[in-house]
């Protein structure tokens, strides 16, 4: 059955952060992820994730000023000096915290830029991290974020993502699929990720709607993470969800899943 990672910006936030680990393990968790390390101390969280036998699943690459606004800078072509620091520091806390994949956040279509000009620097910067990365051990991937959610998101739908793929061509960059997401902009879900899997490295769940646990909403999750042992998808699956009490109080879904942490 997929493996469940349980997001740290999400889930178990009645907890200080760095008491998340030994809440999400507490849970039988086995992976962790989360938006952003950078304002911890790496050493810090590979001791927790050694001390409650966590894996690092995943977390994003530097995103600008997210408090002031920024929702990523891969496609804006006047800071790619700025990514490319970003895929650095990336870089630093994925070897400390032993964490194979990191995600980059293409960003909102800045004010005067093209839709062209930014697809350009989203590719060329793509491709640059991919290939830095490669030689650090550490895939890249993408994601596409709804239009409702994140208004402005320059990547929002599958089809971009995998044309992206495509497109930087490198063994060491796939598609991000989060299902909350795709379900709002698409649908679909089951036969898009079986008739693109191969470009798909890592999937995120959360109910439509409200995002909240599976089975509070329309998806029929039961039947999806079982699609996903059928057809032989062996990442991770992040519960990147809302709780809609204490997350401990409402992991039952797994079970009704038919998966067992």
């Amino acid at each position: 059955m997929p493996k469940l990672a349980a997001n740290l910006s999400m889930l178990f936030t009645n907890f200080y952060f760095l008491d998340r680990f030994e809440a999400a393990a507490n849970c039988g968790f086995k992976g962790v992820e989360y938006l952003f390390p950078y304002n911890r101390d790496a050493g810090e969280i590979a001791e927790l994730l050694e001390k409650h036998n966590l894996k690092q699943v995943l977390f994003n690459l530097p995103a600008g000023d997210w408090r002031g606004g920024d929702r990523g800078i891969a496609c804006d072509p006047n800071r790619i000096n700025e990514f490319r620091e970003g895929v650095d520091v990336a870089i630093d806390y994925a070897k400390a915290l032993d964490c194979q994949q990191c995600n980059a956040l293409a960003g909102l279509l800045p004010k005067g830029v093209s839709e062209e000009q930014a697809h350009e620097t989203l590719v060329a910067n793509l491709k640059y991290a991919a290939d830095r990365m490669q030689s650090e051990g550490v895939m890249l991937l993408a994601e596409a974020i709804n239009t409702t959610s994140m208004p402005g998101f320059f990547l929002n739908n599958s089809a971009q993502g995998f044309k992206l793929v495509d497109e930087v061509n490198s063994r060491n960059f796939a598609f991000q699929y989060d299902c909350f997401h795709m379900q709002i902009m698409e649908g679909n879900l089951a036969a898009t990720i079986e008739s693109n899997l191969k470009k798909i490295r890592h999937i995120q769940i959360a109910d439509t709607p409200g995002r909240h646990e599976p089975g509070t909403g329309e998806i029929d999750y039961k039947f999806l993470l079982n699609h996903l042992d059928s057809i032989g998808y062996d990442g991770w699956v992040g519960c990147e969800y809302i709780p809609e009490g204490y997350t401990e109080d409402g992991l039952g879904w797994i079970e009704e899943c038919g998966i067992t942490l």
